[in-house]
């Protein structure tokens, strides 16, 4: 008969030597006595206890860490297990922490953990902190103007949206350039156009090329295709979660455009005509969109000469010519702007040394003219910040400053609670200073 019982066996009398690997059972007299003597005795381990619960920002995980339990004299452990509240999702480790995985992105969980080993399972410990997981929201800024040098960068930094710190290196644009415009899907990010606007030796002074990264993954840039109009630079670009625009820049020759384009994020390729501003149109204007409606503000006339304080909307999945959606407080270019899925948010710059630094905010599915939110961490005055870029996800903007009348071009960081009102706060600065930056997120605009 073997030594090793199970419930149910009929007891033997003949003693068995105790081992690591002690068997739940019925045990006789004897046997009892030697693996109590061995300090084996096959009783229920003691519950562990709880450590702190923590978001890898993987998306559907939680890693919730624990203390084993000290008494494992039902022999060999076999595993912990972690339990979720709500939902009873379970994830098991010999070690800590355990990975529970399966969770629903957004919604807050506490978990327990056990111990199981020969003798049976512990009862559960006490339960965890409440914790929800979260896809981490990257943001990514791309290539840059500098001045001394090149007079342009290709560095790429990304930054967690939803923890304010410095940024970190991503990799390296495929070309030294400024004033591309931006635009992503939840998983790929783009640089349309863009150039050195002083021409240095060895940078490219206008450029057609749209790079694109994957938002997730560091290294350096592809080249997705070209654009269809002409090379330029301060260009803008928007998009949703499978269609990009980009709209208006500088051509070679100084001509503004007035031309959009548009392509498919997923698919490799030159863009495609999607429509016309109601000008030719250049110098870095705002814009973002919604999951539906894409929004540009500002920007120089190239008819005119003229800043505008026109905003221009166009849906995003019909090609067609942008509408007019209303007014801003002033007559702006220069600027950057994010977007949560119902609000745009954007910085301000009417070219003097008086009136500017402020950010003003529209509600993206309701034409009509735009309202005051607060002030960069650079507000009005001789230290106010231009050539700003911004991305985001559904609940916070990031912006970086840009230019800096004091200081020349910066690494400032700011941030602002996009459905809340109020000034900027400091979120941390990028790893080269540079304006007129490409900001992407794969959770901007509501994706």
């Amino acid at each position: 008969m073997s030594d090793k019982r199970y419930t149910g066996n009929i007891i033997s009398k003949t003693p068995v030597t105790p081992t690591g690997d002690a068997a739940k059972g019925v045990w006789s007299l004897a046997e009892a006595e030697v693996f109590k003597a061995a300090n084996k005795w096959p009783t229920l381990p003691l519950a562990p206890t709880i450590g702190t619960a923590t978001n890898p920002e993987t998306g559907g995980k939680i890693n919730v860490a624990f203390t084993a339990s000290t008494n494992l004299y039902g022999g060999t452990l076999s595993q912990y297990t972690a339990t979720s509240n709500p939902g009873s999702i379970t994830g098991t480790s010999a070690t800590s922490p355990i990975t529970v995985s399966g969770l629903t992105n957004e919604t807050s969980y506490t978990f327990t953990v056990t111990a199981t080993t020969g003798a049976g399972t512990s009862t559960s410990s006490s339960a965890s902190n409440s914790i929800a997981p979260t896809l981490a929201d990257r943001g990514v800024f791309m290539a840059g103007q500098i001045l001394g040098g090149s007079y342009a960068t290709n560095t790429m930094d990304y930054i967690n949206i939803v923890s304010a710190g410095n940024a970190t290196d991503f990799g390296d644009l495929s070309q030294v350039r400024g004033g591309g415009g931006p635009a992503s899907s939840s998983t790929r990010g783009l640089c349309m156009g863009g150039g050195d606007i002083f021409g240095a030796s060895g940078s490219e002074n206008y450029s057609a090329r749209i790079d694109y990264i994957t938002i997730a993954s560091t290294g350096n840039s592809s080249v997705f295709g070209n654009l269809s109009a002409s090379l330029r630079t301060q260009c803008g670009g928007l998009s949703n979660s499978t269609r990009a625009c980009q709209m208006f820049g500088q051509q070679s020759n100084g001509l503004y455009k007035q031309q959009i384009d548009y392509f498919t994020i997923a698919s490799t390729g030159n863009a495609s005509d999607f429509g016309d501003l109601p000008d030719r149109l250049a110098d870095s204007a705002a814009t973002f969109a919604s999951p539906t409606r894409g929004m540009m503000c500002g920007a120089i006339s190239g008819t005119s000469g003229n800043r505008r304080n026109r905003m221009d909307y166009i849906t995003i999945a019909s090609t067609g010519d942008s509408s007019d959606f209303g007014d801003m407080l002033n007559y702006y270019y220069q600027m950057g702007g994010t977007s949560s899925s119902t609000r745009g948010i954007f910085t301000t710059w009417v070219g003097s040394n008086s009136g500017s630094g402020a950010i003003e905010y529209i509600t993206i599915a309701s034409t009509g003219n735009s309202t005051s939110f607060g002030d960069l961490t650079n507000p009005a005055g001789s230290n106010k910040s231009y050539f700003c870029s911004a991305t985001g996800n559904s609940t916070k903007g990031v912006i970086h400053e840009g230019y800096n009348n004091s200081a020349g071009a910066t690494n400032v960081l700011s941030s602002v609670t996009i459905a809340s009102t109020g000034n900027a706060s400091d979120f941390g600065d990028l790893t080269v200073a540079r304006w007129a930056s490409a900001a992407v997120s794969g959770s901007h605009g509501g994706l």
